[in-house]
């Protein structure tokens, strides 16, 4: 995976954090977390604020669901 694969990014977190609600994560979180995703591998420096909010959206939506 890598910065720009936001759903499944979202996907993989809301399995591996079920008991963590995405509307109240800072993004230093948010952006461990995704590092820390089996099969992540990008540039930790490649994130921006604008795609940790796509990500953090993302989870919302999947969450929800």
């Amino acid at each position: 995976m890598k910065w720009t694969d936001v759903q499944e990014i979202a996907m993989a977190l809301t399995d591996k954090h079920p008991e963590i609600d995405p509307q109240l994560i800072r993004f230093t979180d948010l952006h461990k977390w995704v590092m820390e995703l089996d099969g992540f591998s990008d540039d930790p420096n490649r994130s921006s604020e604008k795609i940790l909010e796509a990500i953090q959206l993302a989870w919302i939506e999947d969450a929800a669901e």
